[in-house]
């Protein structure tokens, strides 16, 4: 793949790992730190530019960071997400933004196009250092 466009953010959110036996059984909350890596073999338009200059747009990758009332998980309580409910690990979590990432990328992309060449790594930091990663 020629192109690898990465990105970093942070959100801070809370949950509680139901039915942990130990303090992460409790209600807290992380200052989550999220790299993203989308990789392409080609140059593709995004919704704020019409023109086949992107991989993708970092507006779209960086849709976590928004807060949770922008649809972000910013200032989220994570067991509230459907999706999530009581299962709130790193390893869930990471393949839930995956999953949200990719769907927002190919929103963007324009008809006839599947997408099939992007290929999405995500990582996942719960603390400095203890991450996850997650890609299909």
């Amino acid at each position: 793949m020629p192109w690898r466009l990465a990105t970093e953010f942070t959100f801070d959110s809370a949950h509680t790992i139901v039915g942990y036996d130990g303090p992460c059984g409790r209600l807290h909350g992380h200052t989550y730190r999220v790299r993203l890596e989308l990789t392409s073999d080609r140059l593709r338009p995004s919704a704020h530019v019409k023109r086949h200059i992107m991989v993708a747009d970092f507006k779209t990758l960086k849709w976590a960071k928004k807060d949770v009332d922008a649809g972000g998980l910013d200032h989220a309580y994570l067991n509230d997400l459907p999706e999530l409910g009581d299962d709130t690990t790193a390893e869930v979590i990471a393949a839930y933004i995956h999953r949200h990432t990719m769907a927002r990328v190919r929103t963007d992309l324009p008809d006839g196009d599947d997408g099939a060449d992007l290929k999405l790594r995500v990582t996942l930091w719960e603390t400095p250092d203890s991450s996850c990663e997650y890609w299909e």
